[in-house]
Formats: C-alpha cells, sequence, structure tokens
C-alpha cells in the first residue's frame, strides 16, 4: 500500500525545513563576517552527526524505536530552532546548531523510511516513489520561501527565516502523533539481531548493498553538483541567471514526474535493469551538459537527466529494503543514508580541486563518467531477482 498522507506531509516538512534553514544559516554567517571560504562548514557540520551515529541509529529503529526516533529528530529539530535563532553569534555556535539539526534529520529521515519499507513492502517501488516526490515538494518549496522573505535585498532577514524553519518543525513534530506504528513483528526480529550479525549478510546480498548504495551516493552526488555547477557555467558563457533558475527549475520537475512512474517503470522494465540503464541515460545527459549547445537543447538535457536521476533514489530505497534480512532493514536504509553523507561531503570536495585544470565544462563530463562508471557497477553488483 501507498504510504499513507500524513507520513508524505511529514516528509514534506521535514525537507522544506532542512532546505530553509541551511542556506540560512550561511547568510547568517555571512551577517557575521564570517569568511566565505569557511561557510562550507555549516554544510559539513550537518552532515558530521548522521556520518558517526546513522548505523546505530538504524538499529535502533529496528529495535522498535521507529515512534521515538521521530519524536527525538523532530524535537531536536525544534530546540536547534530555537538555538539557532536567539543564540547563533558566531560560527562555532552556528556550526553546533547545524550539527544538532542534522542529526535531528537524520533521526526523523530513518524513521520516515523505515515506516514507508513496511508499510509499502508489496509495492516498494510505488510506496518510495511517492515518497521521494513528497520530500522533493519540501524541497522545490523552500526556495519560495527564502524568495518571499529575501526580495530584492542581497541578505534575506535570517531571523524571520529561522522562525519560519522552527514553527515548521514545531508543526512537524505535532504531526508525529498521526503517523502509523511500526510492525511489532519486525521490531521482534530486529531485537534478536546485534549489529554485527545485522551487517554480516550472504556474498550476493553484501554485493547488491554495496551496488545500491554506491548507485544512491552517486546519482545524489550529481543533482548537488549541477544545482553548484550550472550556474557558474552559467556566468562563464553568460547566460542571464533567470534562465539558470529556469533550467533547474527544470530539472527538479523532471525528476518528481519520474518519482510518479516509477512503479509502472519498474514493473515493464525490472528494477535492476531500470537502475543501471536509468544511470546510464543520466551519465550521458550530464556529460552532455558540457557541450557549447542553445539553451534549448541545454533544457531538453536537464530534463532528461532529471528524469533520469530521480530514479535512482527511491530505486535504490527499494533495493535495500528488498533484501535486507528481516529485522535489519532500518540499519541497511541508515548504511545507505551514510554513503550518501559522504558523498556529498567527498565527491564536491574532490572535483573543486581540480576545477582550475578542467574547467566548469569539465566537471560536467567528469560527473557523467562518473554515473556511467556507477551503471557499470550497479549492472555487475545488484541482483536481478529483486
Amino acid at each position: 500500500m501507498r504510504a499513507p498522507a500524513a507520513l508524505l506531509c511529514h516528509a514534506f516538512l521535514l525537507q522544506l525545513a532542512a532546505y530553509i534553514v541551511r542556506p540560512t544559516s550561511a547568510y547568517r554567517a555571512i551577517e557575521l563576517g564570517v569568511d566565505p571560504q569557511l561557510v562550507g562548514l555549516i554544510a559539513a557540520s550537518f552532515a558530521l552527526l548522521p556520518l558517526v551515529v546513522a548505523v546505530a541509529i538504524g538499529r535502533w529503529n529496528d529495535r522498535g524505536h521507529v515512534k521515538l526516533s521521530l519524536i527525538l529528530g523532530g524535537a531536536l529539530m525544534v530546540g536547534a530552532g530555537v538555538g539557532v535563532h536567539l543564540w547563533s553569534e558566531s560560527l562555532t555556535s552556528l556550526l553546533i546548531w547545524n550539527a544538532v539539526i542534522g542529526l535531528g534529520h537524520l533521526l526523523a529521515v530513518v524513521g520516515q523510511q523505515t515506516l514507508v519499507a513496511q508499510l509499502g513492502r508489496e509495492k516498494l517501488d510505488s510506496a518510495f516513489g511517492t515518497y521521494t516526490f513528497a520530500a522533493s515538494l519540501g524541497q522545490a518549496a523552500a526556495p519560495l520561501a527564502l524568495a518571499a522573505v529575501g526580495g530584492s535585498a542581497v541578505l534575506p532577514d535570517t531571523d524571520i527565516l529561522f522562525a519560519i524553519y522552527t514553527a515548521t518543525c514545531a508543526i512537524l513534530l505535532g504531526m508525529t502523533g498521526l503517523l502509523p506504528s511500526a510492525h511489532n513483528a519486525d521490531q521482534r526480529l530486529g531485537s534478536e539481531h546485534s549489529l554485527r550479525s545485522a551487517l554480516q549478510v550472504p556474498p550476493t546480498t553484501q554485493r547488491t548493498m554495496t551496488g545500491a548504495m554506491l548507485l544512491s551516493m552517486l546519482v545524489l552526488a550529481a543533482v548537488d553538483l549541477i544545482q553548484v555547477y550550472l550556474p557558474a557555467l552559467g556566468v562563464e558563457r553568460e547566460i542571464p541567471s533567470a534562465t539558470i533558475g529556469v533550467l533547474l527549475a527544470v530539472r527538479a520537475a523532471a525528476t518528481m514526474a519520474s518519482r510518479l512512474g516509477l512503479a509502472r517503470l519498474a514493473s515493464r522494465v525490472g528494477r535492476t535493469r531500470l537502475a543501471y540503464v536509468s544511470t546510464i541515460v543520466a551519465g550521458a545527459a550530464v556529460g552532455a551538459l558540457a557541450a557549447p549547445v542553445p539553451i534549448v537543447v541545454s533544457g531538453i538535457l536537464l530534463a532528461i537527466a532529471g528524469f533520469a536521476l530521480g530514479i535512482g533514489q527511491p530505486l535504490s530505497m527499494s533495493i535495500v529494503t528488498a533484501a535486507a534480512p528481516a529485522g535489519t532493514t532500518s540499519t541497511w536504509l541508515a548504511l545507505r543514508l551514510s554513503g550518501n553523507r559522504v558523498g556529498q561531503s567527498v565527491i564536491p570536495a574532490i572535483l573543486s580541486g581540480f576545477t582550475g585544470s578542467i574547467g566548469t565544462g569539465g566537471v560536467f563530463v567528469v560527473t557523467g563518467i562518473g554515473l556511467l562508471g556507477t551503471a557499470a557497477a550497479a549492472r555487475f553488483l545488484i541482483a536481478d531477482d529483486l
């Protein structure tokens, strides 16, 4: 069955809040006179604690604490919202509050994905496709809040934005009571597994998990790189920022469209085949963005890339859920999230070091090659019978 409306609304609010507070924290740092080169530390602080505790939180959820994970995650995000609103007068305080927000976000995401995995076990592709669509909608709505508050000003009113973030998190926390409970059978199975035994799976399952996580990591990193480097490419080629904004919107719309039709695609093509074929298509389209083509062609390439990239995330969730032994689903989903955080941090950092020699267009070529390599790895690693 599809995830219920309350869970989808919860996913929307969670991503809306996260995508409001992260750029707002960067604006607050600029207000405080922080060196722009250090602003990137704010993004790193958001991912720091999840890298350390993701698997432990997954085990905690497998042992029957899904609802508590959701409540604690919402509470941490509300508390950090109050903190960042009232006590963020230095870079250090901003880093601390964003680390707490990152931890709360992880607790909530693992809880959400565990519920989706259980509620939609009979139709995983449909459930995760709809879930990620709701999350994408929240990510797309956040810039509207920034634009509404900022208007034509270079720096928006961060106090108002932090207040909006905190209010959103308060609604999120209040909605937690409307969410369904996790299945007791899965909780009993989860309590029987230690962390070591949960991660000790047959070689075929281990290869499948590795392939799904690698695919998820590279696809998410590619989306982030498009968001960062397409504006830079526009500056190089003297493309108006409004046009770049439209192109990014095309990519986002295509991504959401693919997630709504994911179940039909997976049933026709097959889950494993769809995973690597969509990544091949994404790699070719992203790499082609480096070519000096007309704007209309760039829009078509971004629509193709966005549609293909939108498949990777929910499909990797479905593959991990289907392959995970009973009682370990949350652990493996959390490990997948941890891999995503590594990809979001490490891959852009590595590419930024080579941008001077390969150019902005070269970043798209390298990203495309990386996606093609990931597709080949997924074809080899992920089992065909999922």
